[in-house]
């Protein structure tokens, strides 16, 4: 596709996925802000998961925070200020300069939920903040006992989306013992087959 065309008709691209400017940043303004007033308003100072949490609550059944929500299963998103969602969060508080994100909250939450396990498993679907956040708190309790990585990043370049599994080992990230594998795919096919292989056997 030509992005530049793309560009001028106001269209953005995630790989194959078209995102027209009113579906994006337009949207999550008009929705966000009045859930942040309303949230401003019980209290000032909001974790990330809180705040997930919060929205999850007021989205539909079509929603994985809302069904997060209501299983009260918690989301950290280590990369909360990024994106459209991060960009209202800045707005918010430059209309309200005693609104507060508690980044460190999160991070004292998973350290909680990392030194209680008794053993620990990811299942990481693409790299990134999120692949290292997992991998990072687990060093601190002598590496993750299993791990399964989906991956299309390459390895040779250095990046920790591209890192393989076994290099966690190193870092004391993944146990020497631990059972783990890299598969090299794309996620949006390999998922769904490997649930589905979890659902026959269970």
């Amino acid at each position: 596709m030509d992005d530049v065309e793309l560009h001028r008709i106001g269209v953005n691209r995630l790989g194959n996925i078209l995102v027209p400017n009113e579906s994006y940043g337009e949207v999550m303004e008009s929705f966000m802000m009045p859930i942040l007033e309303e949230l401003y308003e019980e209290k000032k100072e909001w974790g990330g998961r809180e705040l997930i949490e919060e929205f999850g609550k007021r989205l539909g059944e079509d929603s994985i925070l809302y069904w997060a929500y209501k299983n009260k299963i918690p989301i950290y998103v280590p990369g909360i200020t990024d994106g459209s969602f991060g960009a209202q969060l800045w707005s918010f508080r430059e209309m309200h300069p005693d609104f507060r994100v508690d980044l460190l909250r999160d991070e004292h939450e998973l350290a909680d939920i990392i030194f209680d396990a008794k053993k620990t498993g990811a299942l990481m679907l693409g790299g990134g903040i999120s692949k290292h956040h997992t991998i990072w708190w687990n060093q601190f309790r002598d590496g993750l006992d299993y791990a399964v990585y989906i991956t299309t990043a390459v390895e040779w370049d250095g990046s920790l989306s591209g890192a393989r599994v076994r290099e966690a080992v190193s870092w004391g990230k993944v146990k020497e013992d631990a059972k783990y594998i890299t598969v090299e795919g794309d996620v949006t096919v390999l998922l769904p087959l490997l649930m589905a292989s979890v659902l026959e056997k269970l």
